[in-house]
Protein backbone atom coordinates (compact mmCIF):
# COMPACT_ATOMS: atom_id res chain seq x y z
CA UNK A 1 0.00 0.00 0.00
CA UNK A 2 2.88 2.39 0.77
CA UNK A 3 4.62 1.58 -2.51
CA UNK A 4 1.35 1.92 -4.44
CA UNK A 5 0.49 5.26 -2.81
CA UNK A 6 3.90 6.65 -3.77
CA UNK A 7 3.43 5.44 -7.35
CA UNK A 8 0.00 7.10 -7.29
CA UNK A 9 1.37 10.42 -6.09
CA UNK A 10 4.04 10.30 -8.79
CA UNK A 11 1.31 9.44 -11.32
CA UNK A 12 -0.33 12.77 -10.48
CA UNK A 13 2.72 14.60 -11.90
CA UNK A 14 2.11 14.81 -15.65
CA UNK A 15 4.96 15.20 -18.10
CA UNK A 16 4.83 16.27 -21.73
CA UNK A 17 4.36 13.28 -23.95
CA UNK A 18 2.44 10.04 -24.19
CA UNK A 19 3.32 6.43 -23.57
CA UNK A 20 1.22 4.06 -25.71
CA UNK A 21 -1.72 6.52 -25.73
CA UNK A 22 -1.38 7.11 -21.97
CA UNK A 23 -0.19 10.51 -20.70
CA UNK A 24 3.43 10.22 -19.53
CA UNK A 25 3.85 10.79 -15.80
CA UNK A 26 6.68 10.97 -13.32
CA UNK A 27 5.55 7.54 -12.08
CA UNK A 28 6.48 6.00 -15.45
CA UNK A 29 10.03 7.37 -15.25
CA UNK A 30 10.63 6.56 -11.57
CA UNK A 31 9.18 3.05 -11.77
CA UNK A 32 11.37 2.27 -14.77
CA UNK A 33 14.40 3.25 -12.66
CA UNK A 34 13.05 1.12 -9.79
CA UNK A 35 12.74 -1.94 -12.04
CA UNK A 36 16.31 -1.45 -13.30
CA UNK A 37 17.48 -1.23 -9.67
CA UNK A 38 15.71 -4.50 -8.86
CA UNK A 39 17.16 -6.20 -11.94
CA UNK A 40 20.59 -5.69 -10.38
CA UNK A 41 19.36 -7.21 -7.10
CA UNK A 42 17.51 -10.13 -8.68
CA UNK A 43 16.07 -10.46 -12.20
CA UNK A 44 13.42 -12.83 -10.85
CA UNK A 45 12.29 -10.33 -8.22
CA UNK A 46 12.42 -7.55 -10.80
CA UNK A 47 9.90 -9.46 -12.92
CA UNK A 48 7.44 -9.62 -10.04
CA UNK A 49 8.01 -5.97 -9.17
CA UNK A 50 7.51 -5.00 -12.83
CA UNK A 51 4.18 -6.87 -12.94
CA UNK A 52 3.09 -5.18 -9.71
CA UNK A 53 4.11 -1.79 -11.14
CA UNK A 54 2.12 -2.37 -14.33
CA UNK A 55 -0.93 -3.27 -12.26
CA UNK A 56 -0.33 -0.20 -10.07
CA UNK A 57 -0.05 2.14 -13.06
CA UNK A 58 -3.23 0.70 -14.56
CA UNK A 59 -5.05 1.15 -11.26
CA UNK A 60 -3.74 4.73 -11.02
CA UNK A 61 -5.24 5.46 -14.44
CA UNK A 62 -8.58 4.08 -13.21
CA UNK A 63 -8.45 6.09 -9.96
CA UNK A 64 -7.68 9.21 -11.97
CA UNK A 65 -10.73 8.60 -14.15
CA UNK A 66 -13.01 8.24 -11.10
CA UNK A 67 -11.71 10.93 -8.71
CA UNK A 68 -11.28 14.59 -9.59
CA UNK A 69 -8.44 14.89 -7.03
CA UNK A 70 -6.77 11.45 -6.99
CA UNK A 71 -3.84 12.72 -4.92
CA UNK A 72 -6.19 12.82 -1.91
CA UNK A 73 -6.77 9.07 -2.30
CA UNK A 74 -3.02 8.42 -2.39
CA UNK A 75 -2.23 10.66 0.59
CA UNK A 76 -4.98 8.98 2.65
CA UNK A 77 -3.76 5.51 1.66
CA UNK A 78 -0.16 6.49 2.46
CA UNK A 79 -1.12 7.74 5.92
CA UNK A 80 -3.29 4.70 6.70
CA UNK A 81 -0.60 2.30 5.48
CA UNK A 82 2.05 3.90 7.71
CA UNK A 83 -0.31 3.83 10.68
CA UNK A 84 -0.88 0.14 10.00
CA UNK A 85 2.87 -0.39 9.65
CA UNK A 86 3.59 1.13 13.05
CA UNK A 87 0.70 -0.70 14.72
CA UNK A 88 2.02 -3.97 13.29
CA UNK A 89 5.52 -3.26 14.54
CA UNK A 90 4.14 -2.33 17.96
CA UNK A 91 2.20 -5.59 18.17
CA UNK A 92 5.27 -7.48 16.96
CA UNK A 93 7.36 -5.73 19.59
CA UNK A 94 10.06 -4.76 17.11
CA UNK A 95 11.23 -1.37 16.01
CA UNK A 96 10.96 -0.87 12.22
CA UNK A 97 14.28 -1.62 10.52
CA UNK A 98 14.13 1.50 8.34
CA UNK A 99 14.51 3.65 11.44
CA UNK A 100 18.06 2.26 11.73
CA UNK A 101 18.96 2.40 8.05
CA UNK A 102 17.12 4.07 5.16
CA UNK A 103 18.15 1.28 2.75
CA UNK A 104 15.51 -0.94 4.35
CA UNK A 105 12.84 1.28 2.79
CA UNK A 106 14.22 0.28 -0.62
CA UNK A 107 14.51 -3.40 0.27
CA UNK A 108 10.96 -3.70 1.65
CA UNK A 109 9.22 -4.31 -1.69
CA UNK A 110 11.84 -6.94 -2.63
CA UNK A 111 11.36 -8.67 0.72
CA UNK A 112 7.59 -8.75 0.24
CA UNK A 113 7.94 -10.05 -3.34
CA UNK A 114 10.30 -12.81 -2.17
CA UNK A 115 7.72 -13.77 0.48
CA UNK A 116 5.03 -13.99 -2.22
CA UNK A 117 7.36 -16.05 -4.44
CA UNK A 118 8.00 -18.53 -1.60
CA UNK A 119 4.25 -18.90 -0.99
CA UNK A 120 3.75 -19.58 -4.73
CA UNK A 121 6.69 -21.99 -4.85
CA UNK A 122 8.72 -19.80 -7.21
CA UNK A 123 12.49 -20.02 -6.73
CA UNK A 124 14.38 -16.75 -6.63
Amino acid sequence: AIFFSIVGLLYCVKLNGRLMEVPLTLAHIVTLIVVVYYVFLSPTLATGIAIFILISLTLCGFIESVFSHPWIVYVALFALAWIGQFIGHHIEGKKPSFLKDIQFLLIGPAWLMSFIYKKLGIKI
